[in-house]
C-alpha cells in the first residue's frame, strides 16, 4: 500500500465528529496557553499534557497535535505584539514582527506568521509522509563537521544583521558567546563563569535569557523614556493583509519551508539555525532592504514558515529513528511511550494506524490552527490599544511568571532582572540584540561539534573537513567573506570634483549674496 493511501486512511481515522472535537480542543488550549510571555511550545505541550490522561491513543495524539502546533502560533503572538519570544525559535520573529506591530500594522504580521505556519506546516507534513524512511537514513550520515560548518556559517551570515556598527554587532555576539559557556564543562565537568553559585552550574535557560532581553529590556527601556514622551495608544490599522503583503510574503514562505525541514530532519539540529538563516536570506534578497529592523514582513514571514517546517521534520527522526530533536520532541517521546509505544524503524509496520492517523491530524491540526485563529488576528493585535504603561506591566509580570516556570527556581528570576539591565545597557549603547542571542543559542552546539570532530580525528585539523558537506560550506563562508572585499576593489572610483581658485563654490557665492 502507498503513502497516499495510507494517508487517506489516517485522514477518514481523524476526521471522525470526536477526533475532530479533540482536535480543535488541543488547538485552542494550545494557542491560549502559548501566547503567555515566556511560555513556549515545549512548556504549553508539556502544561497541557495530563489533559489528555485518560484517552486512548489516537485521540490522545490527534488533541496532541492540535497543542503542538497551537502553541507554536502563541509563541509567534506573543513575540509580535509584546517583543517577547516564547522560545529561541522565535527570536527572528519578534525583531520584525513587534516593529511592524508598533508601526500599526500587527494583525498584518500575525495574519502572515499564521499562513506561513500552516503552509509550511502543511507541506512539512507531507515530506514527511513520503520521504521519512530516506531523509532518516541520510539524516544519520551528517557528523559533527557538518554541524560545525552550518553553526560557524550562521555566525558569519548574521554580519549582515548587526545594524550599522560591525563593532558594536560583533560586542553583542561576544557577550552573547561568553553567557553560553556558562556552566559545567561536558568533557571536564569543571564549572565555568559559575562564581562558586550552584545554580549556574547547568547552563542557562534560553527563554530566560530571551525573555530578560527582549521583555524585561523593553519595559525598563520605556519606563525610562515615558517622562520624556507622551503616552500613546499604538493604532491597530487595517484588520487583513493587502495585495502587496501578500506579494512580499509567499516567496519567503516557500523559501523558509525550504531552509526549515532540513535542520528539523538532522537530529540534534532543531529550528534556531533555520530561522537566522532565513532572516539573513530574505534580507539579502528584498528589494527594501533598508526597511530590514524597522518593519519588514518578509522579516516575519521567512522565519515563522522556517520554524513551522523544522517543526514538521522534527518527526522523521522521532518517528524513523526514536531520537527526540527539540525539547518538544522529547516531550512527545515519552508520551508515545507511555502507551507502550516506542518509536524506531519498526515504528511504521507495528503500529501503522497510529503513526499515519497522527500524521494526519497534523495536517487537520495545521488547518484548524488556520480557521481559528486567521479572523482573531485584529482581536489579538488590539491588545497594543492598552495603555503602555497597563501594557508592559503586564509583560513584567507574565514574563517573570514564564521565567519562575522555566525550572521552579526563584533564581531565575534575580537572572532575569540581570538580562533585563543587559538588554537596557545594550538599547542604551545601540548593542543590537541579536548578535547576543546566537550567540548563546548557537555557541554551546558550536563547541560540542568541535570537541566531538576533533576526538573522532585524534585532534588532528583535518578531521573539521572530512566531510563533503562541510567542505561546501567552508567554500560558501570563505565566498561570503571574500565577495564584500573582491566587489570593493573592483568598483570604479569616481574622482573628485576639482574646483579652480577662480570659480567660487556655492557656499561663498550664498555668503557673496
Amino acid at each position: 500500500m502507498g503513502s497516499l493511501d495510507l494517508l487517506w486512511g489516517g485522514l477518514e481515522a481523524a476526521l471522525t465528529p470526536t477526533n475532530l472535537m479533540y482536535a480543535a480542543i488541543g488547538v485552542l488550549l494550545g494557542t491560549f496557553v502559548g501566547v503567555l510571555p515566556g511560555i513556549g511550545p515545549a512548556m504549553a505541550v508539556a502544561l497541557l499534557l495530563p489533559v489528555t490522561f485518560g484517552l486512548d491513543a489516537t485521540p490522545a495524539f490527534i488533541m496532541f497535535a492540535g497543542i503542538y502546533y497551537g502553541g507554536m502560533y502563541g509563541g509567534s503572538t506573543t513575540s509580535i505584539l509584546l517583543n517577547t519570544p516564547g522560545e529561541s525559535a522565535s527570536v527572528m520573529t519578534a525583531i520584525e514582527g513587534n516593529k511592524m506591530a508598533k508601526k500599526g500594522r500587527a494583525a498584518q504580521a500575525l495574519a502572515t506568521a499564521a499562513i506561513g505556519s500552516f503552509v509550511a506546516g502543511t507541506i512539512g507534513t507531507l515530506l514527511v509522509v513520503f520521504f521519512a524512511p530516506p531523509l532518516a537514513r541520510i539524516a544519520v550520515e551528517i557528523g559533527a563537521p557538518s554541524y560545525l560548518a552550518v553553526t560557524l556559517m550562521a555566525m558569519v551570515l548574521v554580519t549582515s544583521v548587526l545594524g550599522s556598527s560591525r563593532l558594536r554587532g560583533f560586542i553583542g555576539l561576544f557577550l552573547g558567546l561568553t553567557i553560553g559557556l556558562v556552566g559545567l564543562d561536558l568533557n571536564t565537568g569543571q564549572p565555568r563563569l559559575s562564581f562558586g553559585t550552584p545554580q549556574l552550574a547547568d547552563r542557562l535557560d534560553i527563554v530566560v535569557v530571551a525573555v530578560g532581553i527582549f521583555a524585561l529590556g523593553e519595559a525598563l527601556w520605556v519606563a525610562a523614556h515615558l517622562r520624556r514622551r507622551p503616552l500613546e495608544i499604538i493604532p491597530v490599522g487595517r484588520p487583513f493583509m493587502g495585495r502587496d503583503d501578500w506579494r512580499r510574503s509567499w516567496k519567503p514562505w516557500l523559501r523558509g519551508t525550504a531552509l526549515g525541514f532540513p535542520f528539523g530532519a538532522i537530529p540534534a539540529g532543531g529550528a534556531e539555525t533555520p530561522t537566522f538563516l532565513s532572516y539573513v536570506l530574505e534580507r539579502r534578497l528584498a528589494r527594501n532592504g533598508d526597511e530590514f529592523g524597522k518593519g519588514a514582513i518578509e522579516g516575519v514571514a521567512g522565519p515563522e514558515a522556517a520554524n513551522n517546517a523544522s517543526a514538521a521534520g522534527t518527526f522523521v527522526p522521532l518517528l524513523a529513528l526514536g531520537l527526540p530533536v527539540t525539547a518538544t520532541a522529547t516531550i512527545m517521546l515519552a508520551a508515545l511511550q507511555g502507551y507502550g509505544i516506542n518509536p524506531g524503524p519498526q515504528l511504521m509496520t507495528e503500529h501503522a494506524d497510529l503513526v499515519w492517523t497522527l500524521l494526519a491530524s497534523l495536517l487537520i491540526g495545521n488547518t484548524l490552527l488556520l480557521v481559528l485563529n486567521l479572523p482573531l488576528a485584529p482581536l489579538w493585535a488590539r491588545l497594543l490599544r492598552i495603555p503602555r504603561p497597563y501594557l508592559y506591566a503586564g509583560i513584567l509580570f507574565f514574563a517573570s511568571l514564564g521565567a519562575y516556570a522555566a525550572n521552579q527556581e526563584a533564581f531565575d528570576l534575580f537572572l532575569l532582572l540581570v538580562f533585563g539591565l543587559i538588554g537596557l545597557a545594550m538599547r542604551r549603547f545601540a548593542v543590537p540584540v541579536l548578535p547576543l542571542i546566537l550567540g548563546v543559542i548557537l555557541g554551546p552546539l558550536m563547541e560540542s561539534k568541535l570537541r566531538e570532530a576533533l576526538a573522532i580525528s585524534d585532534g588532528s585539523p583535518s578531521g573539521l573537513v572530512n566531510e563533503p558537506l562541510a567542505v561546501v560550506v567552508y567554500l560558501i563562508i570563505a565566498l561570503l567573506l571574500l565577495a564584500p572585499l573582491v566587489t570593493r576593489r573592483l568598483r570604479p572610483r569616481t574622482p573628485a570634483p576639482v574646483t579652480t581658485p577662480t570659480e567660487p563654490t556655492d557656499d561663498r557665492q550664498k555668503v557673496d549674496r
